[in-house]
């Protein structure tokens, strides 16, 4: 996959394939490479140990082993009530659950049908095989890392393609349509797929359906040669749902990327805007926040201040036809220890550029201003998740519960699952609510949770949604999950991407 790591940072990792506890929730941070994962605190270090506790007490006495257990519904559930036992009551999860396996296999299937779309997926194209993602552990294993090649899971990024991406997306999550994304890169031989080549993968998910499970960006280039000329090609060729784009240039190589942009420039991105409303493509979905640690003094000229969102006010106003969807939701990472960003927001009731986010449309007067919880809400949920309570619940303060997107990131995480659980079961604690004056997320198939996890986006992309028999219900990729699921499969509790060394 991409990575914003350095080599110095990527040297501090490890493969979470390999380091990672087979946990149905990751018991630490995991990076997609776009942001130093920080070690595992003693926290999560509780947790893990908890959790293997009550797996092992539970499992011995349904003879089975531990690993197979955490793959169970029983076993998601236990992951949640050891969260709880460590950080305090944020996910809602019932005894019976993580005890009994007939009940938690009742409360999945219940749920198995919730309308899930996912805002942000990728997979990368058959042949990459670029140098930085594969060649990069050759290096460091010969350079700077003795023994990193031992831990790189054969080089392999079977993982992050297609079939792989269809299996986690759609057949071993409730995932029901998604927006396929990509992201661009300075050097064209370094993106996951071409805008083409997207198109053909949603075509393609879309015609063994048999009705529209996949939506699809086209990526934008601002300032890179015969950019404009691409979004005309898109605009007449490919058509588009959407718009995606990063301020900060070229993600792999943001130290060095020769094209950064802002959302604001009149010379270089209206004429841009002026054709998408012209076109009726009028959602620009936009990369912001998730630097590695060190972007204030690794990334030259002050170029990271491409990724937060001081560009995003007067834009907004003067496109009021365009919808910004602010990825990741500007989250810059973690600095410090999840706790002290967590002390930091009950102390000022601020969170780093993602309170910036939210503020827009009351500060400014606008209602055209989104944001998507992809990796975000991943990293957060898994790291204190009373700071992920309160990320969201600042969203949802500030943009309204209308104005917010699940996404995940997927298949850089490896299955959604996890995180659509996690996202069913979260509750902002009641003195968050009452200091901070948020809006309990209320139940699983409430109005808030489920505008989040599904009607928001259908709104943006014209799903038409009705009593009855729904397409993905009954359609061909139905008719594979049900026969996949007839195999009674495991889930494989594998998490991809980085786990900090150590």
């Amino acid at each position: 996959m991409a990575t914003f790591l350095s080599r110095r940072e990527l040297a501090q990792t490890r493969p979470a394939e390999r380091a990672a506890f087979r946990s149905p929730v990751p018991t630490r941070m995991i990076s997609n490479g776009e942001f130093n994962p920080l070690p595992q605190t003693p926290q999560q270090r509780q947790f893990e140990e908890r959790l293997k506790e009550l797996a092992g007490a539970t499992a011995r006495k349904l003879g089975m082993s531990r690993r197979n257990f955490l793959c169970t519904s029983c076993g998601m559930a236990t992951a949640f009530v050891a969260l709880n036992d460590v950080f305090g009551q944020v996910f809602n999860v019932e005894p019976a659950e993580a005890a009994e396996p007939e009940a938690a296999a009742a409360r999945a299937s219940q749920l198995s049908s919730q309308f899930v779309f996912d805002d942000q997926v990728h997979f990368v194209k058959d042949d990459y095989s670029v140098k930085d993602l594969l060649g990069l552990a050759k290096y460091a294993d010969a350079h700077w890392n003795p023994g990193f090649l031992k831990d790189a899971y054969g080089l392999s990024l079977d993982r992050y393609k297609f079939d792989n991406f269809v299996k986690e997306v759609f057949l071993d999550s409730d995932t029901k349509i998604a927006t396929l994304s990509g992201a661009p890169f300075d050097n064209p031989a370094e993106w996951f797929l071409t805008n083409d080549q997207i198109k053909q993968a949603a075509d393609s998910v879309n015609s063994i359906a048999g009705s529209r499970r996949l939506y699809f960006h086209s990526v934008i280039t601002p300032k890179q040669p015969g950019w404009m000329e691409e979004v005309d090609r898109c605009i007449e060729q490919v058509k588009p749902t959407s718009w995606k784009g990063y301020t900060i240039g070229d993600p792999l190589n943001v130290a060095t990327t020769k094209y950064p942009w802002r959302l604001d420039d009149e010379k270089v991105v209206y004429p841009f805007y002026e054709k998408a409303v012209k076109a009726g493509i009028t959602t620009i979905c936009i990369h912001k926040g998730l630097l590695p640690k060190d972007y204030a003094t690794s990334i030259p000229d002050n170029k990271w201040k491409y990724a937060n969102v001081d560009d995003l006010p007067k834009a907004a106003k003067d496109w009021p036809q365009l919808q910004f969807v602010i990825y990741h939701s500007a989250l810059r990472p973690f600095q410090e220890s999840p706790d002290a960003a967590l002390a930091h927001f009950e102390r000022t009731g601020y969170i780093q550029w993602a309170s910036d986010l939210a503020a827009i449309p009351d500060k400014h007067g606008v209602s055209n201003v989104y944001a998507d919880m992809g990796t975000s809400f991943a990293m957060s949920a898994t790291t204190n998740p009373r700071f992920c309570a309160a990320f969201v619940g600042t969203l949802v303060k500030g943009l309204g519960h209308d104005h917010v997107f699940w996404g995940t990131d997927s298949v850089w995480y490896g299955s959604p699952q996890w995180q659509i659980e996690a996202f069913r079961r979260l509750e902002i604690p009641e003195d968050m609510r009452k200091k901070h004056h948020f809006a309990e997320l209320g139940p699983v198939n409430g109005p808030i949770k489920s505008a989040i996890f599904g009607y928001n986006a259908a709104r943006f992309y014209r799903v038409e949604l009705h009593a009855g028999l729904m397409p993905w219900e009954s359609d061909g990729l139905a008719t594979i999950k049900a026969a996949y699921l007839a195999d009674s499969p495991e889930r494989s509790n594998t998490a991809y991407g980085y786990v900090a060394r150590g």
